[in-house]
């Protein structure tokens, strides 16, 4: 719609829990667009949300949104069992959508909003906020630009005591994340995947995963997810063959770190001249400085709600699609079968 000739997205929300709050805090202050409704099942969320707030119209029913002509925009926020109807409700209707991860449970799932999104050409984003994050920005930036080498392998923790879930287990809860950030930065779906994990608190959700990932030129990534441990982190290592680099995003500051360290050499025992030399002079360690690159200090959600609302309003495809959100759930979807065949690894064709 146009306000003052100026092109204004107008959106609603599904689900305005724990996260879905946060979603609703930024559309609804994003002068890019206007926030017309807010639909949750309990509805004294979206009441105690809109105290103050009465140019945005409450629902208990998704429905009254998706026949509304007028909202251009969906933003889907609700457990992620509901995902899949919902976004499929809502391209049908003729409004684009922004899913919270993972898009879907079900890998065949997955597939069918890829199919009905290009089918009906409406822009689908996938909540994948850790692509917008500045810290992995520069790590994507760091690798591209040759400074890390070649990527050896990554790997990822994702940890806190709570919150428990009874509908998905830690890997389909936390792994989402780890997953987007690896391949994001490598641009590229694993060969081989293997899972390994436990349910110490309820039978059949696993509380802690292990989660392994082979790529081309056997280059691996592991990630380690649990919502059953003393610490809280959330920390991604590269290990490159120039440079390592750790984006750890529980400090306030200095989230990025890069290593000018490695191992010179080839360690084939050839010197120069291709005469042999002894171990010591065919490798050897190279310690050298730390930098910590200056980030911006942007909210990583605000950009990623700005991606989507400049995504819909240019018609333009989001870095977190449809796609990429498939490509994740593929890859859950085969550590999930990994976990139920005791750890075996599963091939990605």
């Amino acid at each position: 719609m146009k306000d003052g000739g100026t092109l204004v997205i107008r959106t609603a929300i599904i689900g305005t829990g724990a996260w879905g709050k946060n979603l609703f805090r930024n559309f609804l202050t994003m002068s890019e667009s206007e926030l017309v409704t807010c639909c949750d099942a309990d509805g004294d969320r979206c009441s105690g949300l809109l105290a103050g707030v009465p140019e945005v119209k409450s629902t208990v029913d998704p429905e009254d949104i998706f026949s509304d002509p007028s909202i251009d925009a969906v933003i889907i926020a609700t457990p992620a069992p509901s995902h899949f109807d919902l976004a499929k409700r809502a391209m049908e209707a003729g409004k684009d959508v922004f899913v919270e991860k993972p898009m879907t449970l079900a890998l065949a799932d997955a597939e069918e909003l890829v199919r009905i999104s290009d089918k009906l050409e409406r822009v689908l984003m996938v909540g994948h906020l850790l692509e917008y994050h500045p810290g992995v920005l520069k790590m994507k930036e760091l690798l591209d630009s040759g400074e890390l080498g070649d990527p050896y392998y990554l790997y990822s923790e994702r940890v806190n005591l709570g919150k428990i879930r009874k509908d998905e287990n830690a890997l389909w809860s936390f792994a989402p994340h780890d997953i987007s950030i690896i391949l994001y930065l490598l641009d590229e779906e694993p060969i081989e995947v293997a899972a390994r994990g436990a349910a110490y608190i309820q039978s059949g959700i696993e509380d802690v995963v292990f989660l392994w990932m082979r790529f081309s030129d056997d280059r691996l990534a592991q990630i380690h997810v649990s919502w059953l441990d003393p610490h809280k982190v959330r920390r991604t290592t590269l290990v490159g063959s120039k440079k390592m680099v750790v984006f750890d995003d529980m400090q306030a500051g200095e989230k990025v770190r890069v290593y000018n360290k490695g191992v010179n050499g080839n360690g084939n025992g050839n010197g120069k001249n291709g005469k042999f030399v002894g171990f010591d002079e065919a490798l050897s360690l190279r310690f050298g400085e730390v930098t910590i690159p200056a980030l911006p200090s942007a909210e990583p959600l605000r950009l990623e709600c700005q991606h989507f609302i400049q995504c819909v309003e240019n018609r333009t495809k989001p870095r977190s699609d449809a796609r990429d959100g498939l490509r994740v759930v593929r890859v859950l979807d085969a550590a999930q079968r990994s976990l139920e065949a005791g750890g075996n690894a599963i091939k990605l064709s």
